[in-house]
């Protein structure tokens, strides 16, 4: 078996879902999760096929982030894996509910706008995810102040009251 680590392409303002599923109908069923979970909503979906013609299968509402969901996909190369690339200013949080309501999705390796390394294995003519490096290392812990920021931010974006 041989490893690999897939660094993610994408514009660090950019948000990434990455996921497994288990049907080529998950192509259009998250393309409609993705539209009705937040209408005008800008992104790009590749899939790997894992049976029949093996074709990277894609969607989306803004063709350059079609192309970027793709090259990704063809470096991740992993049956039944999809990436969604969100446009600026749309995040997983606003969609991520609609994406693992997906009859076909599996699991989701990760949800970010972090740098992103994905871990390859491939054996023969099989490859699979067996998981992701998200962001960086812990600088350390969150004192008090750290505490006021964190839940200020949530609170100016609208995530949480009071």
């Amino acid at each position: 078996m041989e490893l690999q680590v897939v660094q993610l392409e994408k514009p660090e303002n950019l948000n990434v879902i990455l996921g497994q599923s288990h049907f080529i109908k998950t192509v259009e069923d998250l393309h409609e999760a993705l539209v009705t979970a937040v209408p005008g909503i800008k992104f790009g979906l590749a899939f790997c096929e894992a049976s029949g013609k093996r074709l990277i299968r894609k969607t989306g509402t803004a063709p350059e982030l079609v192309e970027l969901a793709v090259r990704n996909a063809q470096n991740i190369g992993a049956g039944h894996s999809f990436l969604i690339v969100l446009g600026e200013g749309f995040f997983p949080i606003n969609v991520l509910h609609a994406v693992k309501a997906c009859p076909e999705v599996v699991r989701i390796f990760a949800a970010t706008a972090n740098p992103l390394s994905v871990v390859v294995a491939q054996e023969g003519e099989q490859r699979g995810i067996l998981g992701v490096m998200d962001g960086f290392l812990p600088l350390g812990v969150e004192g008090e102040e750290d505490i006021t920021w964190r839940k200020d931010l949530l609170r100016r974006f609208g995530y949480k009251v009071g």
